[in-house]
């Protein structure tokens, strides 16, 4: 177990946007023997949701959050990479992409996701933020990809949500990807309205979601090639 001190450290050096320090840190941590799911889990993960919180009661700005994202991004990678040499994340359980549409410039909640979702053994294709809904049907195709996953963090930008699944059917793609929606603004009927095949309330349950997408997907291929037999 890792020294509450230094989980507490280690939290607050990330709502400080202290980014060189957070992956000092970080690494210091798993050097001398951290657990790195212990270290995201209790210290980055509530760290991020505190900056969060600071930024909706407007104590924090839209500059430093961007600084604290991209420290959490500086997390993720020293977490994902210690996952990857220690045989935490070996097994492909699937392969998701991940986006926070056109004219959103949000994406804490989104790093989280990835980070979440890395350390359950999926494949994720990162988008970044701001993302043309061209430009995610592309990547999809091109990464093969099980499932599609987008974030809205305004009102104003939900309706890239629903663009996306039109595109989607339109280009003949819907059975092949499934399609995840998060964000603030979002609600279940919200996406039962768009067509949308899941919601996630959080980054936690964005991670069931896409599994239970991705074992739906393998089931029904599995039930296809038992017929064709």
């Amino acid at each position: 177990m890792i020294d509450a001190a230094l989980i507490e450290e280690a939290k607050n050096l990330l709502v400080a946007q202290k980014k060189d320090e957070v992956e000092a840190i970080a690494k210091k941590i798993i050097a001398d023997g951290g657990d790195p799911l212990e270290l995201m889990n209790a210290a980055f993960i509530p760290g991020i949701n505190t900056v969060g919180d600071l930024f909706g009661r407007g104590q924090m700005f839209l500059p430093e959050l961007m600084q604290a994202a991209d420290a959490m991004k500086s997390a993720t990678d020293v977490i994902n990479e210690a996952l990857a040499a220690t045989g935490g994340a070996q097994e492909e359980k699937g392969k998701v992409l991940i986006a926070t549409v056109k004219g959103d410039v949000h994406d804490i909640g989104k790093c989280i996701v990835v980070s979440l979702m890395k350390a359950n053994g999926l494949t994720v294709f990162d988008l970044g933020r701001d993302v043309e809904i061209d430009t995610i049907i592309e990547k999809a195709v091109e990464n093969d990809v099980d499932v599609i996953g987008t974030s809205a963090l305004l009102t104003t930008t939900m309706n890239q949500q629903k663009s996306l699944e039109e595109a989607l059917k339109s280009a003949g793609y819907k059975g092949r990807f499934g399609t995840v929606v998060g964000g603030a603004p979002c609600t279940p009927r919200w996406a039962a309205r768009i067509g949308a095949d899941a919601y996630a309330e959080d980054a936690q349950d964005g991670v069931v979601k896409v599994k239970e997408l991705i074992a739906q997907k393998r089931s029904a291929l599995s039930r296809g090639a038992a017929t064709v037999l």
